[in-house]
C-alpha cells in the first residue's frame, strides 16, 4: 500500500480546527483528507475549498448524505451534492438511515432507500458527483442504517449506473462477513467501489456502540487481508482512515493524526 494514497478522514481528529488538521497534514506528507458536513459548514464551504486547494490536497470524500427514511432528505442531500462540487471531491458517502414510522422494516426501509437514491442520483451525476452507499455494521440497522452487508448495497446501487452509484468499503462495519470478499470482487469487477476505509474491531464496545472504531492495528480486524482484497479488485484509489473514538478525541489531535499515519504504514 503506497503512503501516498493515505487519506485521514476529518472526524478522525475532529478536535482539530480545518486550518490545524490542513497545516499538519502538509507536514507530515498526508495528501489526502475525508470533510465531514457540518465543520465544513461551520468554518464556510467555499473558504474550505480555498484552503484545501491551496494546501494542495485532495478532499478524498464527504461524509455524509444519506438518512433518506427521514423527513427533509431529499434538500439535505442535495445540499451535500452541493457542497462536494465546491470542495472538489467526486464521492459523498451515504448513511442511508434506519426504521422510522413510515417504514418501520428492513424491506420497506430499504425499498425507499433506493427509491431516494434514484430521485437523486440524476442531480449528483449532472454536478459530477458520486453517491457511495455505506454499509453499516447490523448493530446500527434500527437507527442509522438499513444498509448492512456490502451485497445489500450492491442490489440497490446495481439500480443505477456505476459511475453514479457505487458502495462504501469499511472494515469495521464488513469484517464479520464472509460473504464480503466475494462481494469485494464483484464491485471491482463493475467499477463499484467508491470509497476504501479503515477502521479496526476493538472490545469491549463502548455505550451506545457509536464511538467504538480502534486505532489501526489495536484490534481483530486482518486489516493488510483487506488493503490485499481491495488491490486484487482494482481498486487503486485513496485509503481512508475514519475512527470515532471518544479516547482518541480527548488526546491532542497532532499526536493522534501523527500516531494514525504511523500505524497505517506499519499495518
Amino acid at each position: 500500500m503506497n503512503p501516498d494514497r493515505f487519506s485521514i478522514n476529518q472526524m478522525t481528529v475532529r478536535q482539530l480546527a480545518l486550518p490545524d488538521l490542513v497545516a499538519h497534514c502538509v507536514r507530515l506528507g498526508i495528501p489526502g483528507v475525508g470533510l465531514w458536513r457540518e465543520p465544513v459548514q461551520e468554518y464556510g464551504v467555499a473558504a474550505a475549498a480555498d484552503l484545501v486547494r491551496d494546501a494542495g490536497l485532495t478532499v478524498t470524500t464527504l461524509c455524509r448524505g444519506g438518512f433518506f427514511t427521514s423527513d427533509g432528505w431529499e434538500a439535505e442531500n442535495r445540499a451535500a451534492i452541493d457542497e462536494a462540487a465546491t470542495l472538489g471531491t467526486d464521492t459523498v458517502v451515504l448513511v442511508s438511515g434506519g426504521l422510522t414510522p413510515a417504514y418501520p422494516d428492513l424491506p420497506s426501509a430499504r425499498a425507499r432507500i433506493t427509491e431516494a437514491i434514484g430521485a437523486l442520483a440524476p442531480y449528483a451525476a449532472e454536478r459530477g458527483i458520486r453517491l457511495a452507499i455505506e454499509p453499516l455494521h447490523p448493530m446500527y440497522a434500527a437507527d442509522r442504517c438499513a444498509v448492512s452487508t456490502l451485497d445489500q448495497a450492491l442490489t440497490i446501487a446495481e439500480h443505477f449506473p456505476a459511475d453514479q452509484v457505487g458502495v462504501v468499503v469499511d472494515t469495521y462495519h464488513l469484517w464479520w462477513d464472509d460473504r464480503a470478499p466475494a462481494a469485494v470482487e464483484r464491485a471491482g469487477a463493475a467499477g463499484r467501489v467508491h470509497s476504501f476505509q479503515l477502521a479496526d474491531w476493538t472490545t469491549p464496545l463502548p455505550a451506545g456502540v457509536l464511538n467504538g472504531r480502534g486505532q489501526l492495528g489495536d484490534g481483530a480486524i486482518d486489516l493488510r487481508a483487506w488493503a490485499d482484497l481491495l488491490e486484487k479488485a482494482g481498486w487503486t484509489g485513496p485509503v481512508e482512515v475514519e475512527l470515532f473514538n471518544d479516547a482518541l478525541w480527548a488526546r491532542d489531535g497532532v499526536e493522534v493524526l501523527e500516531e494514525t499515519l504511523e500505524a497505517f504504514l506499519e499495518v
